[in-house]
């Protein structure tokens, strides 16, 4: 569907799990189209990209270049399959590039790796394989190809008239990029900010160390663009996104503040702390013992990921006892 001149969205449905699509972007240009994000590969993911881009008049001959915000299956699985079908040119971050072999082609080390993270962060025995290998079987639902061309951030990609500026947007993945049309003012947000929820920035072994600060900060980067409408991975396009980050940057003030108040009588784990929190994987307020596996697991890494924020400040410390982490936020 062309929802703004020379601009087509085709939602590509998601197996499963609580969003049930992925916007992928159609950008016409005199020069061939740009596809921004793929979507799963699935048969069911497939026929929607081919269906909206017959509906828009479109075909994958028409698509030179395959621009991706980020690694996650849901908005890179099909790349490999378009790449071999059209010939395009595939851009994604280096940093999102040097993830792919330990995240989907070998991911023993990884896995192993976020075991002890999970383990020394309270995570019951019990518990752990359910957390640990929750999100493997949606390595069945990608297919692995390199960038041919790898970006840093600040990089001008110009095809025909189309002119892109890549901005380098870390936190919900690490190597996430946005993209900027200067032209008309438009932003192509990934999930890095969404119109309706939030989006996971979580500590993990390939998050960096601050993946909550660094989410902030480019937020606050993207405050300084002059920009009339945000696309983004999920929902619905936007205005008003200076709006929509100041209702982030409050959520997240909200969160840490719960955070702190769960640890500032005793050192806790971040399972202790999460599983006193509310959440909210549907919109609505749930308490952990209610979320999925994966759910949970995303839940502990957020907890993480802002306990490592407030450690940047100097507003919680760390403890570790008998192999397990603690963490205290009182004076």
């Amino acid at each position: 569907m062309e929802i703004v001149q020379g601009i087509h969205q085709i939602k590509v449905p998601i197996p499963g799990g609580t969003l049930d699509h992925v916007n992928a972007y159609i950008l016409q240009s005199d020069k061939g189209n740009v596809l921004i994000d793929t979507g799963f590969d699935t048969p069911e993911a497939f026929a929607a990209l081919r269906d909206g881009l017959k509906l828009s008049s479109l075909g994958f001959k028409d698509i030179t270049h395959i621009i991706i915000t980020h690694i996650h299956p849901d908005h890179y699985g099909m790349t490999a399959k378009l790449k071999q079908m059209t010939g395009a040119t595939v851009a994604f971050s280096e940093t999102e590039e040097r993830l792919l072999e330990s995240r989907y082609q070998n991911p023993e080390s990884l896995l192993a790796e976020t075991r002890g993270l999970l383990q020394s962060n309270g995570v019951p025995e019990e518990y752990l394989p359910g957390l640990v290998e929750v999100a493997m079987p949606l390595r069945e639902f990608v297919g692995v190809v390199p960038a041919d061309t790898k970006l840093k951030g600040g990089e001008k990609i110009s095809i025909g008239s189309l002119e892109l500026r890549v901005i380098l947007t870390p936190g919900h993945s690490p190597g996430h990029i946005c993209l900027y049309e200067p032209k008309r003012k438009f932003l192509f947000s990934g999930d890095h900010v969404l119109p309706d929820i939030t989006s996971h920035v979580g500590f993990h072994p390939q998050s960096g160390e601050n993946p909550l600060g660094d989410f902030l900060a480019a937020l606050e980067a993207l405050t300084q663009l002059d920009i009339n409408l945000a696309f983004p991975g999920h929902g619905s396009v936007f205005s008003g996104i200076r709006l929509r980050i100041n209702e982030l940057l409050y959520h997240h003030q909200e969160r840490e503040r719960a955070i702190v108040i769960a640890a500032e009588d005793e050192m806790k784990t971040a399972y202790q702390i999460a599983s006193e929190i509310l959440w909210m994987p549907t919109g609505e307020p749930m308490p952990f013992s209610k979320l999925s596996n994966f759910d949970k697991r995303l839940a502990v890494l957020e907890t993480l990921a802002h306990l490592k924020y407030l450690m940047s400040k100097g507003k919680a410390q760390k403890f570790t006892k008998d192999g397990l982490d603690l963490y205290w936020t009182g004076e």
